[in-house]
């Protein structure tokens, strides 16, 4: 059988053949089937979505057709030949390129040499000074505005999103997987990020487009491939499905509703357990004032920059405030750090998740109770048997899967590392709970475990300050809601009786004033 050799490719045979092609794919990571029997095909100049739960093995196939895993079994053909020893730097070299949801770039380089890592021009071994002509010609394609001599540590996590979209595209790869790359964009930069996906296909570009975002994948694919469980359930034209379709194939049953019920109000006049006046922080902070009853979800509603993440850093420790007040449960927060926060029962989800929340190397069990060792411990010996107990209780109640606790967390899903996550806070009983995109790169079914989570907190008695940017789920869960704008609260929206549409003017009509000259 004719075999493709890495870089050769036949004008001929592309037309014939689809780019790339999996048949019977199979793979397992330990004890966990991740993939059983997969077959796709990926047609030339055709943007093809995978879509399903997180663990359902969409990611995985990805990373099999860009090789950075390899399948235990089945076939794989780029342009209608077998191939073998598939690795990423042979699918490079084949027009093969991915954008991982985990981001894979340098904090320390700049944006343009992050863009350029391992494709620089050179001539005897000497780089060649044109990555700011090349990175320019780049970003006149994209759009993204970046800053090419920025440090990509001192971006925010949406801006190395891009930086990494740009890496794609600086290998010129004719087919690119993409894996969430929206899941830190903005509304507008994901409508620039459809328009540049449309002018690759156009120029007869492949595109793998992996979301959760369905209405994402009904705007831009041609394609859709669902699966559930590692199995294929079926792969057609996008047009001949609806969003009920698709979620009842991704869960294999309806979802009866997108919030669980939201829990009983608290009534106005009861004790904060949460009290911030006047609050100003070293990192942008500038006057932030609100307060969270025991049993009530509070949430923050504003634009990508506007400083809610800074609000609960700040709340917790990780920043220093400067000026005003926080108090818990009555008593003040005085030279707050994150240590002495946890000790008063406060909890902190973070945005990043792995840079700020899991090591990814350690196993889900030591994720799941490193904030709590102390819980486990007698006369500083580890009880391991009640950690097990305790962390296996936890993963079970968020339906974490596998149940597996002794596996790496990094081997797991996105959903599903958002889970142990979510459980490593909950061990410890807190009394408050601060979320940071909570469901940042979630499937549907994730999500609504993971809000079904948030509601029981509150009905327990818990006090639950809730940051998203799918303003819908702020609106959907919590009892009151503060706009935020520039570092500042800028009064409050009863989620019930406010339409999103109203949330977002009132947002840019707030932003429209700030921008006006004196």
């Amino acid at each position: 059988m004719e075999r493709l050799r890495p870089g050769e490719t036949d004008v001929a045979e592309e037309k014939r053949h689809p780019v790339v092609e999996t048949r019977d794919i199979c793979k397992r990571f330990g004890g966990t089937q991740a993939l059983s029997g997969v077959g796709v095909s990926l047609e030339r100049g055709e943007v093809h979505a995978f879509v399903g739960e997180n663990g359902a093995g969409k990611s995985t196939l990805g990373k099999i057709v860009t090789g950075l895993y390899t399948a235990d079994s089945g076939r794989l053909r780029v342009d209608g030949r077998d191939v073998e020893r598939w690795d990423p730097l042979r699918a490079q070299r084949c027009g093969i390129a991915m954008i991982a949801q985990e981001l894979s770039l340098v904090p320390e380089l700049t944006v343009e040499e992050n863009v350029f890592l391992g494709v620089e021009h050179h001539h005897l071994g000497v780089l060649r000074p044109d990555l700011g002509e090349r990175f320019a010609r780049l970003e006149q394609q994209a759009g993204f505005g970046l800053p090419p001599r920025a440090r990509v540590a001192d971006l925010r996590l949406a801006d190395q999103q891009k930086v990494e979209i740009l890496r794609a595209l600086a290998r010129e790869a004719r087919v690119i997987v993409m894996d969430e790359p929206t899941s830190s964009l903005t509304s507008d930069e994901t409508a620039r990020l459809h328009e540049l996906i449309w002018k690759l296909k156009q120029q007869g570009c492949t595109v793998v487009y992996v979301s959760h975002f369905l209405d994402a994948v009904f705007e831009v694919s041609d394609t859709i491939s669902i699966l559930r469980d590692g199995r294929l359930v079926r792969s057609g034209p996008v047009a001949g499905e609806t969003k009920r379709t698709v979620v009842e194939a991704m869960l294999g049953r309806q979802l009866e509703s997108t919030f669980p019920e939201r829990p009983p109000a608290v009534a106005p006049d009861a004790a904060p357990v949460l009290e911030v006046t006047d609050m100003a922080s070293t990192n942008g902070v500038r006057d932030a004032s609100l307060c969270v009853r025991a049993g009530e979800i509070v949430g923050l509603l504003g634009l990508v920059g506007s400083g809610r993440t800074e609000i609960a850093r700040a709340i917790f420790g990780a920043d220093r405030v400067t000026r005003g007040s926080v108090v818990l449960d009555g008593e003040p927060l005085t030279s707050a750090k994150p240590k002495n926060t946890i000790q008063r029962r406060v909890a902190f989800i973070p945005e990043d998740r792995h840079g700020q929340g899991l090591v990814l190397e350690r196993s889900v069990r030591e994720n799941v109770s490193l904030a709590t060792l102390r819980r486990f411990a007698r006369m500083g010996v580890l009880t391991s048997r009640a950690e097990k107990a305790a962390v296996t209780h936890m993963v079970r109640s968020l339906d974490m899967r596998p149940p597996a606790i002794e596996l790496p967390i990094g081997s797991f899903s996105g959903g599903n590392q958002q889970k142990a996550l979510l459980s490593k806070w909950l061990l410890g009983d807190p009394r408050l709970v601060i979320l940071d995109e909570p469901t940042r790169g979630v499937d549907i079914g994730a999500k609504y475990t993971i809000y079904e989570a948030i509601a029981e907190l509150a009905r327990r008695g818990v006090a639950v300050l809730l940051i998203s940017s799918e303003h819908e789920e702020v609106l959907g869960l919590a009892h009151r809601a503060c706009l935020v704008s520039d570092g500042c609260t800028r009064g409050e929206v009863d989620p019930e009786r406010t339409p999103i549409d109203d949330v977002l003017f009132r947002l840019f009509s707030i932003q429209e004033r700030k921008e006006q000259p004196a």
